[in-house]
């Protein structure tokens, strides 16, 4: 490939990205290259993509976004290897890392994040070690959907979901439609789910929860609380990014039980309703990314414990990222794929 040149969809600003040729990655020591064959749009490129940045992180030069990859490797070691892309490189020296959590990493560099270029490019330089092999019976989109079926399988590790558990999932994306089949995989005997968009909802019923809400339906905190008897849920997930979502995340769960936050919310400050939830003695927790999961994912969708492949609703080529974009933003469907 000495002739080739790199397309590349890089943000400038706020809904301006902008397609290039470039010329093609340097690959360093213990890096392979990688042909990225699928990259899913994900809630936080729409963050940058339609506001310029997520919370105080902003564009501050032009980036190549995109971190639900995969690929095939193109020479080296494992050189014709369809691999799933792992978008974190923890330092694994930090005493974060030490301590167990890579994904708090202090010296973390992250795909299409800061300075660290994405997936939106044909090609892509990569730590060796970071790349997962996929089995055969994966798809490359199915490949790429193992970064968010990770992020789900971590936010279900911090809400502790035991056998016989009730949850409710507040927001049905893809992240929360995932979260739906993992909390059934760890045991969850029943499950809530809650979404504004009809589609979404009827989704969430074909992957395993039992009942669905709309937000804003007029009795929708008394509908809450039906679905548990008035004791409450043992977990609310909230996967919406909105402070709605989390005032229903706090109505919904029980005393002593356990709000996870995972969405991403537009705004820098997020507020709960403080008082009931400390007469609930709730813990709140809140997912960065996910540890070393990967292997776990892949089991989970190998096993059939956990479909991806039926919520990539739309897919396009990178030369049709601004309309990949638009139909993401517009909510028109699940996960929105790229095949650079």
């Amino acid at each position: 490939m000495p002739n080739e040149t790199n397309l590349t969809a890089r943000f400038h600003a706020a809904r301006d990205v902008r397609l290039a040729e470039e010329p093609m990655p340097k690959i360093r020591d213990g890096e392979s290259l990688v042909q990225i064959t699928a990259v899913g749009l994900c809630g936080s490129d729409l963050h940058w993509y339609d506001e310029g940045g997520i919370g105080d992180a902003r564009i501050t030069s032009p980036l190549v976004g995109g971190h639900e990859m995969a690929g095939v490797v193109r020479g080296g070691e494992l050189d014709g290897v369809r691999v799933a892309v792992d978008p974190a490189i923890p330092c694994h020296h930090c005493d974060l890392c030490v301590a167990g959590h890579p994904n708090l990493c202090r010296n973390m560099v992250f795909a299409g994040h800061g300075t660290c270029d994405g997936g939106f490019q044909r090609y892509l330089a990569w730590p060796t070690g970071r790349l997962h092999p996929l089995p055969d019976a994966l798809s490359d989109a199915d490949g790429a959907m193992l970064e968010p079926l990770g992020v789900a399988v971590h936010a279900v590790d911090l809400g502790h979901v035991r056998l016989g558990a009730s949850v409710a999932v507040l927001g049905c994306g893809p992240i929360g439609l995932l979260m739906i089949q993992v909390a059934r995989a760890a045991g969850a005997a029943r499950v809530l789910a809650a979404d504004p968009l009809p589609h979404r909802r009827q989704v969430a019923l074909e992957r395993g929860a039992d009942a669905v809400l709309d937000p804003s339906e007029p009795r929708y905190y008394e509908r809450l609380a039906d679905f548990t008897d008035g004791l409450g849920a043992d977990v609310a997930f909230e996967i919406a990014g909105t402070d709605p979502a989390i005032d229903a995340a706090v109505e919904v769960v029980r005393p002593g039980g356990r709000v996870v936050l995972a969405g991403i919310p537009s705004a820098e400050v997020s507020s709960f309703p403080a008082s009931a939830a400390r007469r609930k003695g709730l813990t709140f927790s809140l997912v960065r990314r996910m540890k070393e999961v990967y292997p776990r994912a892949t089991a989970l969708v190998t096993g059939g414990l956990v479909d991806v492949r039926n919520l990539v609703s739309h897919r396009f080529p990178l030369a049709d990222v601004s309309t990949a974009f638009e139909t993401a933003v517009a909510r028109q469907g699940l996960k929105v794929v790229l095949n650079p």
